[in-house]
This record gives structure tokens, sequence and C-alpha cells, in this order.
């Protein structure tokens, strides 16, 4: 099992300037490159200082840059916010700037608020036929001269320019959690991607299995692989209570996720408060005591002990979430503990 880095920059506040928060982007990325991780993702987020990504491109193309072997992912492109002829272009021209190392996942969308401003307030709900229908359009380009006559989008004959470096495709990826979602993407010769959120392990379990199902129903496809995406934090076994400012800081980042995903309070300046703690007085799955458990949080041997489940279910690569709303030097930290202790008992 391999690992990748799965990093936004987050802003809490305006006491942090953005291109601080580049910088440290870019020193976190080059420590997972020097220690062999495959992989760096970077999604999509659209007026929302606490993921900052309006597109993973020039931030990918900058690090293609500074780095030599990491591998440099879009994670993910958002299907409807984007033209088949966008999508194609700009990834292969990504391909190219980095010497064949570009990585292209995709999605359906999440926040119906993004939806709201860049699809007409197209119920987030329907995104999954804009996914459906861009994978195959992108495929069709990056070979040649390809017309496009869909449900969704229409073009005359037209190609990418440039084409990729990787033949025949890039490596695709799709963000799945429903069946008939694995089912599409394993049909379609695509690598999955999925992130248990609040839940436990048995849901990387449920997921694996889905993901296996579809596999098994498609012999004719030559096997995709599986990441799953968790938000991490080692601490020092030294400091036992070290769990508890992690778990407290993914808390503050899936009530802002909430806040964000309701839909029912305008940001100001793009900044939404945390949905209030006393909203989950019902829902266990939000307190630190649970999220220590569900996500990613631990000594090294806990996170080891965890990872090797992981792997035993067949899962190929593992990312590490890095954002949790803490501080950098924490975030650093918890990533150099990984780096010195995880990673060599996987080599």
């Amino acid at each position: 099992m391999r690992f990748s880095l799965f990093i936004h920059m987050e802003r809490w506040d305006d006491s942090v300037s953005t291109e601080q928060l580049f910088a440290e982007l870019v020193e976190l990325t080059l420590l997972a490159e020097k220690a062999g991780f495959s992989t760096v993702w970077i999604g999509e987020h659209h007026s929302m200082e606490y993921t900052i990504s309006p597109s993973p491109m020039p931030q990918l193309a900058y690090l293609a840059a500074v780095t030599t072997k990491i591998r440099l992912g879009a994670g993910t492109i958002i299907a409807p916010f984007w033209n088949p002829l966008r999508v194609a272009g700009e990834t292969a021209l990504l391909d190219v700037i980095s010497g064949g190392r570009a990585e292209v996942g995709l999605a359906r969308g999440a926040y119906q608020f993004e939806f709201d401003r860049l699809a007409g307030g197209m119920p987030g709900k329907e995104g999954g036929k804009h996914l459906r229908e861009l994978i195959p359009a992108v495929r069709e380009l990056w070979q040649g001269d390809y017309a496009h006559d869909g449900e969704v989008w229409q073009f005359p004959v037209s190609t990418s320019v440039p084409k990729p470096v990787q033949q025949p495709t890039p490596p695709m990826w799709v963000a799945a959690r429903d069946p008939d979602t694995h089912d599409f993407a394993v049909a379609n010769g695509c690598n999955v991607m999925v992130t248990p959120l609040m839940k436990g392990d048995e849901e990387v379990a449920d997921l694996v299995t889905k993901f296996e199902t579809a596999v098994s129903n498609h012999p004719e496809v030559a096997r995709p692989e599986i990441m799953v995406l968790r938000h991490t934090y080692v601490h020092e076994e030294s400091y036992p209570d070290g769990w508890r400012p992690a778990a407290e800081g993914v808390n503050k980042f899936y009530r802002t996720f909430d806040a964000w995903f309701g839909n029912t309070t305008d940001p100001v300046d793009g900044f939404l408060e945390p949905s209030p703690e006393a909203k989950f007085s019902e829902r266990p799955e939000f307190t630190p005591e649970s999220l220590h458990k569900t996500a990613m949080i631990g000594t090294p041997d806990e996170v080891i002990a965890r990872l090797r489940e992981y792997e035993s279910l067949g899962v190929d690569e593992f990312s590490f979430w890095s954002d949790n709303s803490l501080s950098h030097e924490q975030k650093k930290r918890s990533l150099e503990l990984f780096i010195e202790h995880v990673v060599p008992a996987f080599q």
C-alpha cells in the first residue's frame, strides 16, 4: 500500500495571508515527495476560505516545477463546472508540464452552494449525469478528433491540444460512494477514490466491498485501483492526550463543512462560522472522542495497526488528508511523525 498527500490551503480568519498558506502547502508537498509519497492531491472548491482551491491546475503546475517525482493529482475536478474540452486540454497540459505525472480525479460535486453559483442553481444531485458524460468525452478528445452530441454538452469536431504525455490516457479517478458510481468507474477503466468521512473502519470495509463487487461485475476490464482518503494526524507516544487537539480540529472542520453544506446562511467574504456544537447533541459521531476512533488519529503504532487492516482489505493507496483546521506547525509535525515512523512499516 502506497501513501499520498491530500491538501488544501485552509484560512480560518484574516490573520494569515494566502501567500503564506501556499508556501506552507509547498513545504508539506516537498516533505511528502522526499518521503516517497506517490501523489499530492488538490481538490476544487469555490468561494470558501476554509478550503481554498478555485482550480487545482495552477497549484499543480507550480508544484510540477519544484518537484521531480511526486505525481500531481486533481482531486477532484467537479464535472458540472467544466467543459470536456477544458478538462482534456488543461489536464493534458499539466501532464506535459510535469513530464507525465498528472492524475485526473473527477467528481459530481457536493455543495449546493457551489451549484447555485456555477451551475445556475442546478440541484447538486444531478451532477452525476455530467460526470458520466464527461469521462468518455475527455478520453476521446485525448486520442484525436472527436465530435460530441450529448445530453449536457454538444460541440463539433475538436481535439485536445496538447495531447497528454501518458498514453493512452493519464490515470483517471472517480470519487465514489454508492454502488452505481463504483460500477460506472470500474466499467470505464477508472480508479476509485473513497472517503469514510466520520464513519468507522467498518465503512472502509463496506466501500471496499462495493468496489470489489464492481470489479467482479466487469472481468473484461483491467483491474483498477482504490484509494482511501482520511483525515490523518500522528502524535508522539509520550503525549497520550495528543489525540485531543487533532480530534477537536477535525470536529471544527466538519462543523464548518456542515455549515457550508447546509447552504442556509450567507458567508461573509468567504468565511462561514462552524455550525454550533449544540446542533450535534444527538450526533455522537461529531464528538472528539468518536473522531479519535474514526479519523486516522493516534500514535505511530496505533496508526500502523489500522493501516495494516486497510492493506489487508486490498486498499492500494492511503491518502493522508491534512485538512483539519490546525496550525501549519501542528500539521508539519504530524506529517513528520508519519514519515519517520509509519511509512517505514510499509516499505
